[in-house]
């Protein structure tokens, strides 16, 4: 189903669970595309769970969130007070996200603190998710290589923006089937493993990643799995007519909009536990005239949510 070298080969896993996304399996793949659509979330109460004391979550609040990880790869969590870094760390483990990704700018315990870069951080400021400027569609890690895929990702709003700062959730299963549905051949040509490649990163001559080629779909230990950016400058699509299409197809659909993308923003105490889903941030006003400007906790994982 997926062609890879020979050191890619266990993490494109096509083992147990493999069978909706083999595209010689279509009776599989449309029992699970009914599954999906039918079970997908009206809005945004529906992946909503209240979590009364996140240092000692009860088991119904943990089974909550699982299960609506397992149906929507998604959910938002709402806790009572102020959780503090090591809290958050903590709350991600009760759903077995435990294999820290600690990408650039991600302090020493591992959580990265998204907020915007002052005058004096001018390489954080180069970076879009450390300004107030919209964030694109994307999935976390998209830079990554095979093998180091993020899969699962904790996001906590410490301090909302003022004004914006709206966040936008699309599952990946959901643009898996808009795309297979369209054309199978789009699927084929976003399983080659080098479907898109990021450029190295080599800012203020500081060479602190190379370039990465890999596929945009995978299917890991028997899950989807998505890698993803809308941007342009930054990315290089493998020229082929069929990628070609599929990626006008992708953009279309993400600009254009779909029924099932989610739209919240995040209050304080509010945060998403999700298997890496689509998402992209508006810009917002951020007067932070006493330090006290928007800030999030953002832990990437090599784990998915476990079921």
């Amino acid at each position: 189903m997926i062609t890879v070298s020979a050191s890619a080969k266990n993490f494109h896993s096509t083992g147990p669970g493999a069978a909706p996304f083999d595209l010689g399996d279509g009776s599989a793949y449309g029992a699970w595309r009914e599954r999906k659509l039918s079970d997908s979330p009206g809005d945004i109460q529906a992946l909503s769970v209240t979590i009364a004391d996140p240092r000692n979550p009860s088991a119904d609040e943990i089974a909550a969130v699982r299960e609506r990880c397992r149906r929507y790869n998604m959910a938002v969590y709402a806790v009572p007070d102020a959780m503090p870094k090591e809290d958050v760390l903590a709350l991600a483990a009760r759903f077995g996200l435990e294999r820290l990704e600690t990408p650039l700018h991600t302090g020493e315990d591992g959580i990265t603190e998204l907020s915007v870069a002052g005058m004096a951080d001018k390489q954080r400021g180069l970076y879009i998710p450390y300004s107030n400027k919209p964030l694109s569609w994307h999935t976390d890690g998209y830079y990554n290589p095979a093998g180091q895929w993020v899969l699962g990702m904790l996001l906590h709003c410490v301090r909302p923006a003022a004004t914006g700062g709206l966040s936008q959730l699309f599952d990946p299963d959901i643009a898996y089937i808009r795309l297979r549905d369209e054309n199978p051949d789009f699927i084929r040509a976003l399983m080659h493993p080098e479907t898109l490649t990021i450029p190295a990163n080599d800012i203020e001559s500081a060479d602190v990643r190379g370039e990465e080629a890999g596929a945009v779909f995978a299917v890991i230990d028997g899950q989807l799995a998505m890698r993803y950016t809308h941007r342009v400058r930054s990315a290089v699509w493998r020229d082929d007519p069929v990628t070609l299409e599929a990626r006008a197809f992708l953009r279309a659909l993400l600009d254009d909009g779909d029924p099932l993308m989610l739209t919240h923003r995040l209050s304080a105490g509010e945060g998403v536990i999700c298997n890496n889903v689509l998402h992209r941030r508006t810009g917002f006003e951020n007067p932070d005239l006493s330090g006290q400007g928007r800030l999030l906790y953002r832990a990437r994982f090599r784990d998915r949510v476990a079921p």
